[in-house]
């Protein structure tokens, strides 16, 4: 991953997703690995099954390693891109909830494993509901990518507003429980809040 760069979706969940794919692939399928990107979505397509007796609930619960291909996942974990036996799909969760995303989703079909990442998005009813003017939705946007805002990233989206029209903006935010401040004077800036209700939160 570049570094520096800013991204929809948290680069370690989409990676260990694929990982996870490749490792427990079913190499007697005739089908890939597939990486599907949407608009609204990323999804990676896993050809094969999930150990007997498991669901895809267990995935999000502590559960042992049961690699399909363990000569591969052996060489991932000696080059690092496995850390963990058996905690990936909890390391995806944790790392979507860190990025104010929702949570990923698994999905078997019958013959693969679907992981779905989602951006989040307030929904138009919401919107309304909030009262949230254009501004303010286009900082809650620019939360999502880059996890924080500033005044002065804030006043370099809307050059054309004042100072005082910024602040009262972001104390809008924060009383809605949209945004959480940090910090104080010039250090100041602000992230996705932790009270953030799941109501207001839409999957595309």
């Amino acid at each position: 991953m570049k570094e520096g760069k800013k991204y929809e979706y948290p680069p370690d969940a989409v990676k260990e997703a694929i990982v996870n794919a490749i490792v427990h692939r079913d190499y007697s399928s005739t089908g890939n690995v597939q990486v599907r990107v949407f608009d609204d979505r990323i999804e990676i397509w896993n050809p094969g099954r999930l150990p007997e007796g498991w669901t895809v609930e267990k995935l999000k619960e502590e559960h042992d390693s049961i690699p399909k291909n363990p000569l591969i996942a052996n060489q991932f974990f000696l080059i690092k891109l496995i850390e963990k036996w058996g905690t990936g799909t909890n390391d995806m969760i944790n790392e979507c909830i860190n990025w104010g995303l929702p949570e990923p989703e698994f999905e078997f079909t019958g013959t693969s494993l679907v992981v779905t990442f989602r951006k989040a998005k307030l929904s138009e009813e919401n919107l309304q509901a909030l009262r949230l003017n254009e501004r303010q939705k286009k900082a809650w946007e620019y939360v999502l990518i880059n996890k924080k805002i500033t005044n002065e990233d804030y006043r370099g989206l809307f050059p054309n507003i004042s100072g005082e029209t910024a602040r009262l903006d972001f104390i809008d935010l924060v009383n809605k429980d949209i945004l959480k401040k940090v910090g104080r004077t010039k250090g100041v800036y602000y992230i996705l809040s932790p009270k953030l209700s799941p109501i207001y939160l839409q999957k595309s």
